[in-house]
């Protein structure tokens, strides 16, 4: 339950961070009206959920993607998450 609280803050701290021209983060029922385009993964962040979601952004942006789904995020010693891409 933390780790939902502390992604969904991420979540918003990353969009206002992010201009125009960046991915967006997306929710299950955002994610059902679209189509995916595939899925990217990002291991050993260090610091924070923020710069998590920050890599997840660059990722798809990277790949054309206009929005993302965080569909796996786990920390440890370390941060890892995949997220599915849509167009």
């Amino acid at each position: 339950m933390n780790m939902t609280k502390t992604l969904t803050t991420a979540s918003l701290l990353s969009m206002l961070s992010f201009g125009a021209f960046a991915a967006t983060q997306i929710n299950d029922e955002q994610a059902d009206s679209r189509q995916p385009m595939g899925t990217i993964s990002v291991d050993g962040v260090a610091s924070s959920p923020m710069d998590m979601n920050q890599m997840l952004n660059k990722k798809a942006t990277e790949q054309g993607a206009s929005a993302y789904h965080i569909i796996e995020a786990r920390s440890g010693d370390s941060w890892h998450a995949t997220a599915e891409l849509y167009k």
